[in-house]
């Protein structure tokens, strides 16, 4: 592979310099645009794809759902100290004793933020809050509704309550000091926000946002608050596009519906690659006589034209655009509402989360019961529109919404799952099992 010198921020980095679309499908073997298996068609997707290079800092109170930029080493050890995981007493575990009861002297009381600072011999005890730092010579902390007998002086250990050691976070646990607390490429989640926190990090470096243009095309395409002409429909395609980019956290550009002009089709091409880091569209690329939007592509750049093996979803547009000295990777989706979400989920968001510097997330299948059978032929992949409930045993099975035209975007709001069925899979019997990818959480 060759490399290229990029200077940025003064530093000199040594990067591949990227291979043309050709150059990746050249190296697939048994390649044929007009009958893709699914799986090579993410592996191109995936080849083809490279991470944008630039970053920004942020308070980590906006950095939520954002892309690290770089590694976060802690410069502390979490806990700071070995200290008290319950209230209860600190004593020194030699004391302990097997077979008998124990009365030991209570000397103090450490409290969490401030300790107690003098030494615990044999037979004496501490008083200790959840968090309070280890007294010297303490090792072992018992809860207090284990004890027997307490009071201000003295306080009862029952034999084989706790052994030695117990009840104590050692200094470190969490995080020791040199180590690395998150990796660069990790997606920001709240938990992430506390441990971040927690090391005293006020700001971190996070990759900036995405720029993502979609538009729809079609001249029977209407949008929002325009009147329906006879054999016009309203355009739903870039509000489910709007939410899912939404929610993998990109900066949109709705360029909203074109017609099937090619010189407007074109223009809005040249506008969204010099404004965009991806561009999106619905519609025009299958061999319908008015889809110019695939004479546009080819035309712009280094485009492939797939008919996938897959349902719903089969036609799709994938590679790179130029304009006036920029350039952005092209996703040209079908135009039916269900298919354009399927390709999205099982193509385009990992494409996205890779341009972003995310760490690899494949999305998480699930195997669950199928209610009924399903008709499946081997030799393609479907994704059918499901709903996941607990079942009297009280395991997982899923049922089908119904009739899966690639047009009933309403199966799609009532699903919250979709059934995968993979490439060389064939009828599935009631009761059998079947992978899902469960909607909710999804990015």
């Amino acid at each position: 592979m060759s490399y290229v010198i990029l200077n940025r921020n003064n530093m000199n980095t040594l990067e591949p310099k990227q291979s043309s679309l050709h150059d990746v499908v050249s190296c697939q073997s048994d390649y044929d645009p007009a009958a893709l298996p699914v799986e090579q068609a993410q592996q191109i997707i995936q080849q083809f794809i490279a991470p944008i290079h630039s970053s920004e800092k942020l308070a980590i109170r906006q950095a939520l759902g954002r892309t690290l930029a770089a590694d976060i080493i802690s410069g502390i050890n979490v806990p700071a100290h070995d200290n008290s995981a319950m209230d209860g007493y600190a004593l020194r575990g030699i004391d302990l004793s097997p077979d008998l009861d124990i009365e030991l002297k209570i000397i103090g009381t450490a409290f969490a933020g401030r300790a107690f600072d003098a030494e615990v011999n044999q037979g004496e005890c501490v008083r200790i809050m959840t968090g309070g730092v280890m007294p010297d010579n303490c090792d072992t902390v018992i809860p207090q509704e284990f004890t027997l007998n307490a009071n201000e002086m003295h306080v009862t250990i029952p034999a084989g309550k706790i052994k030695s050691g117990d009840n104590r976070r050692l200094k470190g646990e969490d995080l020791s000091a040199g180590k690395t607390a998150l990796r660069k490429g990790k997606i920001l989640r709240p938990a992430d926000l506390g441990l971040l926190a927690s090391l005293g990090v006020a700001e971190v470096p996070v990759q900036r946002r995405l720029r993502v243009a979609f538009f729809s095309t079609g001249d029977e395409l209407r949008s929002l608050g325009e009147n329906l002409d006879e054999g016009c429909v309203y355009d739903s395609n870039r509000y489910t596009l709007y939410g899912m980019l939404q929610r993998l956290g990109c900066d949109m550009i709705d360029m909203g519906v074109i017609k099937d002009e090619p010189d407007a089709l074109k223009a809005t091409f040249r506008s969204a690659c010099e404004n965009a880091d991806a561009i999106i569209t619905s519609g025009g690329v299958s061999v319908g006589a008015a889809d110019y939007t695939k004479q546009c592509m080819a035309e712009l750049g280094d485009v492939a034209f797939w008919t996938i093996g897959m349902r719903p979803g089969r036609p799709m547009a994938f590679g790179k655009i130029h304009s006036h000295g920029k350039s952005a990777y092209l996703f040209g989706l079908p135009g039916n509402p269900v298919a354009v979400m399927v390709t999205f989920y099982f193509f385009v968001r990992n494409a996205l989360l890779h341009m972003m510097g995310a760490e690899n997330t494949p999305l998480p299948l699930v195997p669950v019961s199928s209610v009924t059978a399903i008709r499946k032929r081997a030799g393609r992949t479907e994704y059918q529109r499901g709903i996941v409930s607990i079942a009297e045993n009280g395991k997982l099975q899923v049922a089908i919404t119904g009739a899966q035209g690639s047009g009933i975007l309403r199966s799609m709001s009532e699903a919250n799952c979709m059934v995968v069925l993979h490439h060389e899979q064939g009828n599935v019997a009631a009761g059998e099992t079947v992978d899902v990818l469960l909607f909710e959480g999804l990015i």
